[in-house]
């Protein structure tokens, strides 16, 4: 008989990680999982559900996901056709405000839109004429240099640092740590961007049936011996099993709360160091009533990228009077400094410039992923001088201890929620690869996908529910 143990944290970040198999054998599998339900007690899980990742990058049928939204009848809402990596969000239909809190005119933010475009394009061919790897605020630096006409001066230069802004959210880090050479190679799904409506709850339960999921587990130590491995809680309480996986975030590597026993190899050591760990928190706010614009986005332009800002109108998706300020990179981290009070009374601050007669929220949620204990960030991104290889080496195994998680997906899709999902069955299946050949059972092709997601993959005929207010 077959045994399933799945250990997880209470709070994360990545909702797909949950891995979607039912193995089936002789062996005894032992799942290390970080599980991504943050617990906000006492709060109405439709308040809740906006601090979660809600996001979809690749609104199609390819995406790995998609299977599993149309059998749940999961809607989709829209938020840009762009299948670029920088516009997820619609920028015709935003609205910015400097910090004085008066409206830039949209010309000035469609034109400095183009000419950031043309910014990019031309640090693109700074990274071809130089072999050495810059930071993407390096090279932007280049191009202005080069191309005076490409500077912006007074308010147009603060909506160009907005763009800037609206970048390093996607990398969930500043400019200057991201690499040139990667920061645009990732593959984008077709489709443009959309939002879960619902949520990745309704998709977590669904993954969840029939496992034996146990939270409040804080791994402290992995032993690997002799074609065992045993797991060591902050408890002390000891589980054994044949083979591991780990998903838990890159951030709790980086920072040993694990203790590999015998130590990893150094070359995974690297590859865990040779990665990027983002932060970008949310600041989510519901009010009793609406009082803002029927646009995707709210942006506040400054002088520089740390103080622009903006913030998602949920109501467009939800019909919820919700509001969601983005914060990532250095000042994801410092708002981290503030109290929950504090931080909400910030942005409330802002907002207040933009619409003096704004009620304040009835309620209001913090996140603080940079320095929370099971996450220590958000996910991985490229560092500068990023060796080409070093995601191989992340998700490479070592023995029977094996790596799942966002930053190990194959096909550039690290930092996605599909990519998170597609990364935890391929790593289940080379995990019960690896088992039955251990039994000499190469030729049993016993299912890799448990019962609830074959469920899934029978609904091919049903399309994405898709909407767009």
């Amino acid at each position: 008989m077959f045994l399933l143990q799945t250990l997880g944290f209470r709070v994360g970040r990545k909702l797909a990680r949950l891995l979607p198999h039912t193995l089936r054998g002789n062996a005894v599998l032992f799942l290390l999982l970080l599980l991504l339900v943050p617990v906000y007690q006492g709060l109405p899980p439709r308040v809740v559900c906006m601090m979660h990742l809600l996001r979809l990058h690749g609104v199609c049928n390819e995406n790995p996901l998609a299977p599993l939204i149309r059998g749940l009848g999961l809607t989709l809402y829209r938020t840009s056709g762009d299948d670029s990596i920088l516009y997820d969000h619609d920028l015709e239909s935003c609205m910015l405000f400097n910090t004085d809190g008066h409206q830039v005119p949209q010309q000035i933010v469609m034109d400095v839109g183009e000419t950031f475009k043309r910014i990019l394009e031309e640090t693109g061919k700074v990274r071809d004429e130089d072999p050495d790897d810059m930071s993407v605020q390096q090279a932007i630096s280049v191009v202005l240099n080069s191309h005076p006409e490409l500077k912006q001066q007074g308010l147009s230069h603060e909506v160009l640092q907005w763009y800037i802004c609206r970048m390093e959210a996607w990398f969930a880090a500043d400019a200057d740590m991201i690499s040139l050479k990667t920061w645009d190679q990732e593959h984008v799904l077709s489709g443009g961007h959309g939002l879960m409506v619902e949520g990745y709850d309704p998709v977590i339960k669904a993954l969840a049936k029939n496992l034996d999921i146990r939270l409040n587990h804080r791994v402290t130590k992995i032993l690997n011996g002799f074609n065992k491995i045993m797991v060591t809680l902050e408890n002390g309480t000891n589980f054994v099993a044949d083979a591991v996986i780990v998903t838990v975030p890159v951030g709790i590597l980086k920072a040993n709360l694990i203790e590999f026993i015998p130590k990893l190899p150094d070359w995974k050591v690297a590859a865990i160091a040779d990665l990027g760990v983002g932060n970008e928190n949310k600041i989510a706010l519901r009010f009793d009533k609406v009082f803002w614009p029927n646009v995707e986005l709210l942006g506040i332009v400054a002088p520089t990228s740390y103080s622009c800002g903006y913030f998602l109108n949920l109501h467009k998706a939800t019909g919820h009077p919700i509001l969601v300020y983005m914060a990532a990179g250095r000042f994801a981290y410092d708002l981290e400094k503030l109290s929950n009070e504090s931080a909400a009374n910030f942005v409330m601050q802002q907002l207040k410039k933009m619409f003096p007669d704004a009620s304040d929220p009835v309620q209001y949620l913090v996140s603080r992923w940079g320095t929370d204990p099971n996450s220590l960030g958000c996910y991985t991104y490229d560092l500068v001088g990023k060796p080409e290889d070093v995601y191989d080496r992340l998700r490479m195994p070592v023995g029977n201890l094996f790596f799942g998680g966002e930053a190990v997906c194959m096909d550039d899709h690290q930092g996605s929620v599909h990519g998170a999902y597609s990364a935890g069955m391929m790593a289940a299946e080379n995990c019960q690869r690896y088992l039955l050949e251990k039994l000499g059972h190469v030729q049993n092709n016993l299912p890799l996908v448990s019962v609830v997601r074959h469920e899934m993959l029978e609904t091919t005929n049903i399309p994405l529910q898709i909407s767009r207010m």
